[in-house]
């Protein structure tokens, strides 16, 4: 049977895996939300276990009426349970569990780790469990508007082949769509989310922080064009959608740069450097970034911004690096 297509195919009865119990272990927040979306697609949640004030009230939100128990009290309870905790925490914590003989043969273990696949619920899977690594490619807030985020959502799936339907069906009744990862792929799967994802909010808050200096009172409303058009462009044509003074070589511009970030946020000086050389190798490479006017630039990024050439006003478009933006 080929599994079902999300964007097309509606599950219809018979590829619906039975409704399930479902539990949670760890309320942050990730699982009050799957099991908020399993919830709408006809599972049952049953149980949940939190331990911080914040968990506590992530429960209460959006699993109403489930009652906050004991992790393995949760497996006691459900036949799905979701081990939503850190990644560092993940491998102790199923260890345990299987060691008390919290986990029963035919109970569905599913985890959310980007980092890891089925390989870390060894101990759960000797005890009998169905293991499955379901991570949802989505940042998340703790609250009812991360269900709706999941329609759509890409989820890097592992599992072994015998549970490649259900693992399938999980995800489509959850809103997502499965992308099969390969156990040995995960940590640098993770590892390209987090280098997109999270470094882009530190950018992004950044970038903010040095508007407000500059004077601009509104710098979301200033950059959310900006950043959704550059966002946009990048996915449609991966680097050449790269604009700006390291794609045309503009090294007096670069320069400036620095120099200001110097003088009025030198915590940013680093990262700015750190990308400026990544965005003129890759430009570079991509016949982006002109050979006679890359060595003038790398210079100044070597030297962390100073340079004796060029102006560093930015305010030039003579010649060569006054091409388009």
């Amino acid at each position: 049977m080929n599994a079902p297509n999300a964007a097309h195919e509606p599950l219809d009865a018979r590829d619906r895996p039975a409704r399930l119990t479902v539990g949670v272990v760890g309320a942050g927040r990730v699982g009050p939300a799957l099991a908020a979306a399993l919830r709408l697609a006809g599972h049952r949640p049953v149980a949940v276990s939190g331990v911080s004030d914040a968990s506590v009230r992530r429960a209460a939100a959006l699993l109403p009426d489930v009652p906050l128990v004991t992790p393995a009290e949760v497996l006691a309870r459900a036949e799905l349970v979701l081990m939503t905790v850190p990644d560092d925490a993940l491998p102790g914590l199923v260890e345990g569990l299987a060691e008390t003989g919290a986990v029963r043969p035919g109970q569905l273990i599913v985890h959310t780790s980007g980092r890891y696949g089925t390989r870390v619920l060894a101990p759960a899977l000797r005890a009998g469990a169905l293991p499955l690594a379901l991570h949802p490619a989505m940042t998340f807030t703790g609250t009812s508007v991360d269900v709706q985020r999941l329609a759509g959502c890409s989820f890097g799936v592992t599992a072994p082949e015998e549970l490649r339907l259900a693992a399938e069906a999980l995800v489509i009744e959850m809103g997502g769509e499965p992308e099969w990862v390969a156990e040995e792929s995960r940590p640098l799967y993770h590892a390209a989310l987090a280098l997109g994802a999270n470094h882009l909010v530190t950018l992004v808050a950044q970038s903010m922080e040095l508007l407000r200096t500059a004077g601009v009172e509104a710098p979301d409303r200033m950059l959310g064009p900006l950043l959704g058009a550059a966002l946009d462009n990048a996915l449609r044509s991966g680097d050449a959608a790269l604009t700006g003074p390291v794609a045309r070589g503009d090294a007096g511009t670069v320069a400036a740069h620095v120099a200001q970030l110097r003088e009025h946020a030198p915590q940013a000086v680093a990262g700015y450097l750190a990308m400026a050389r990544t965005t003129a190798d890759r430009a570079l490479a991509h016949g982006l970034l002109k050979p006679e006017l890359a060595e003038e630039l790398l210079e100044v990024l070597a030297d962390g911004g100073s340079t004796d050439g060029g102006s560093t006003d930015g305010g030039s478009t003579d010649g060569p690096k006054g091409e388009d933006r």
